[in-house]
């Protein structure tokens, strides 16, 4: 019995692999459990919550090829109960996305119209699964051109805008949270020098609660649903951020957070060094191509 116990553990990587060819360019961590972990433990810990979030590297392929598995993943097992929300999406084209969604214009239009990011190929399988399988996706992000403002003029210089235009916008004023999330956004910068002002600090939080308050009122109009919101990972890192606005906006409301970094600690990970970042840590692996 000992020698098949033996066995089968030898045998386990190679089944892994046999079933994800990208097996061996990531490993999952369950930072409450301080062990390692698999998609598969992921998916099953969402039934414990209402969002779960994907602080993604932009450029990582192997981050993306995750997002997409755990998409896939969540849409089978949440059948009719599934949303896709999305920080490379504005919300000013809601509807060019739900055209697209529902197949009434072309992928191109979808990529001009809807100022799809330069990599959008990076995200294009979590978009055709969403299709394929009538998925509601959430564009969430807050239009560039207010965000520039803010930047320029800060926060106030949205209270100029028609009533049209702040509906893009999560309500008006928007809360800049201080402490924690501030001083973490300051060394980032690079120094409270190298920011300047708190005028691009103020833009930061208007990302934050726009997708913070689009993912909300989602849930509010969608009872049981689980959402898998995909951003940049300083926007959900300790579930500050994005993941904080939301809560703001639905108290009651369950998260979980994924932190994916390819980092160079991948053959020998330092799981204390990410242990604060998320309820997940995913480390890929980082001398594989970037997709950008």
């Amino acid at each position: 019995m000992k020698f098949l116990t033996s066995f089968l553990l030898l045998l386990l990587p190679a089944i892994a692999f046999c079933q994800d060819p990208m097996a061996q360019n990531y490993k999952i961590y369950n930072t409450a459990k301080q062990r390692p972990a698999t998609v598969d433990e992921i998916i099953n810990d969402l039934d414990k919550a209402d969002v779960l979030f994907f602080g993604e590297e932009h450029n990582d392929s192997t981050g993306h090829y995750l997002e997409s598995l755990l998409f896939k993943k969540i849409a089978d097992k949440y059948a009719g109960k599934t949303a896709l929300s999305m920080e490379m999406f504005q919300t000013d084209c809601q509807t060019v996305l739900n055209e697209y969604l529902a197949d009434m214009i072309r992928e191109k239009n979808l990529i001009t119209e809807g100022r799809a990011w330069k990599n959008y190929k990076d995200y294009r399988p979590m978009i055709e699964t969403a299709k394929a399988a009538h998925i509601p996706v959430v564009a969430a992000n807050a239009p560039t051109r207010y965000t520039n403002m803010v930047t320029r003029n800060g926060l106030n210089s949205l209270d100029q805008l028609s009533a049209a235009a702040k509906a893009w916008l999560a309500p008006l004023p928007i809360d800049t949270a201080t402490g924690p999330y501030y001083e973490k956004f300051v060394a980032i910068m690079g120094g409270h020098s190298a920011m300047g002002n708190l005028k691009i600090y103020q833009s930061q939080n208007v990302w934050d609660a726009t997708m913070g308050w689009n993912i909300a009122q989602f849930l509010k109009a969608h009872k049981g649903y689980k959402v898998f919101q995909v951003n940049g990972g300083f926007h959900s890192e300790e579930k500050m951020g994005t993941a904080a606005q939301l809560k703001k906006y639905l108290p009651k409301v369950r998260i979980m957070n994924i932190a994916a970094y390819a980092d160079d600690s991948f053959d020998n990970p330092d799981w204390t060094k990410f242990a604060k970042m998320g309820d997940y840590v995913i480390l890929t692996n980082p001398k594989l191509p970037k997709t950008f």
